[in-house]
């Protein structure tokens, strides 16, 4: 069991641990950063700034070629560090590393973007220009659920910008960040311009409330990103503060329901429900609600289930859940549309019957070694010992 620190270290006076979701074990702890941390790493930040400012467009940019490079090396790296602390399977962790690299690309083309603007003669003798300048210290406090996506999207093109960055990831899943600081250190960043602090709400309200901390992004849940804005404006900072999402895919009586992505071959309904099984569910992205007309329940049912029956439970099950208990899931995975469509119709089409035997023969009779498969895959992958 390792401890994770931090860019600028903590006293260790406060930790928490770090888990690995899918054997429920812990496999680490995080030291917490005090305010008196936190003051260290905004002063060891806003020194960097200082002569990060004033780096060209041509030298910082080329650190960005180079961290990407580096990402993109270590791509599968980071992706087993998701997987390890987060929990999502190792496809949908690579996919949020690629999306993040992707920003990170974005971001290497900041000397156009950052191109000031002129017009001549707006009014009778007055000309008008504007300049883009970086605002300073930039701190970023990003959700568990990405661990590498989400700060991707705020620190490359902050960092381009000629901002110092400080990042406050999740507490649940650090590693991630860690690595990232190291890829930094070595695509040639001067030190302090990238800093991670980990915490909890000590170091966000710490750093929210700091005076020198120019200005505020945040992803997470609603309350809290309520938390972050008021706090961080009325400290007089710039924020963006991202709060939780709640989708509804609306069936229309019109639909196509065999129609679909031609690209991906994927159909709508199917992949609709597939969405709320990405990254554990834990993603604003994904279908919760599906709407219908009473007209199309029936067909919308019989669409949605065998999707439902193909979806694996993983590693964790193995070590939490007996062949019994699979069963006891299984029934209570059929009982529940049953239910839902008796109380929407009234009535019960024989065929959900059979559907609702079907979830709880699966789940009981073959998930168990669904779920040893997924372990030995992920055991070759490097995941499990």
């Amino acid at each position: 069991m390792g401890r994770i620190g931090a860019s600028v270290d903590g006293d260790a006076a406060r930790t928490a641990s770090v888990f690995d979701p899918a054997a429920g074990e812990q496999t680490g702890e995080v030291v917490l950063a005090s305010v008196h941390d936190v003051d260290r790493a905004v002063a060891t930040s806003a020194g960097a700034w200082a002569s990060w400012r004033d780096t060209s467009l041509t030298a910082r940019t080329r650190i960005l070629f180079a961290f990407r490079e580096l990402a993109d090396r270590h791509r599968d790296d980071l992706a087993r560090l998701i997987t390890a602390e987060h929990g999502k399977v190792l496809e949908d962790a690579r996919g949020e590393v690629a999306r993040g690299i992707e920003v990170v690309e974005f971001a290497c083309g900041m000397p156009h973007l950052l191109k000031g603007e002129f017009s001549e003669d707006v009014s009778n003798g007055v000309d008008a220009s504007s300049i883009r300048q970086p605002l300073g210290v930039v701190v970023g406090i990003t959700p568990f659920n990405f661990p590498v996506m989400v700060p991707m999207w705020m620190y490359p093109v902050a960092i381009a910008c000629g901002n110092s960055f400080i990042l406050k990831p999740s507490e649940r899943d650090p590693s991630p960040s860690m690595l990232i600081a190291e890829l930094w250190h070595e695509a040639g960043l001067p030190d302090g311009v990238f800093t991670v602090v980990n915490g909890d709400s000590v170091a966000v309200n710490a750093l929210l409330d700091h005076p020198d901390v120019a200005a505020v992004s945040f992803v997470g849940s609603t309350p809290v990103a309520r938390h972050v804005f008021e706090r961080a404006t009325g400290s007089g900072k710039r924020c963006q503060a991202l709060g939780g999402a709640k989708n509804h895919a609306v069936v229309m009586p019109d639909a196509d329901l065999d129609a679909g992505n031609p690209r991906t071959r994927n159909r709508a309904i199917p992949a609709g429900l597939l969405s709320r099984q990405f990254v554990l569910g834990f993603t604003c992205a994904a279908a919760a609600v599906f709407l219908a007309a009473a007209a199309e329940l029936n067909r919308l049912a019989l669409e949605l289930a065998p999707v439902a029956l193909a979806v694996l439970l993983g590693y964790s099950y193995l070590k939490r859940m007996t062949q019994w208990s699979h069963l006891g899931l299984g029934v209570a995975l059929g009982l529940a549309p049953t239910a839902a469509w008796i109380a929407v119709r009234g009535s019960l089409d024989p065929r959900i019957l059979v559907l609702t035997a079907a979830v709880t023969l699966w789940a009981g009779g073959f998930d168990l070694l669904y779920a040893c498969q997924d372990y030995e895959h992920d055991r070759a992958a490097g995941l499990h010992s």
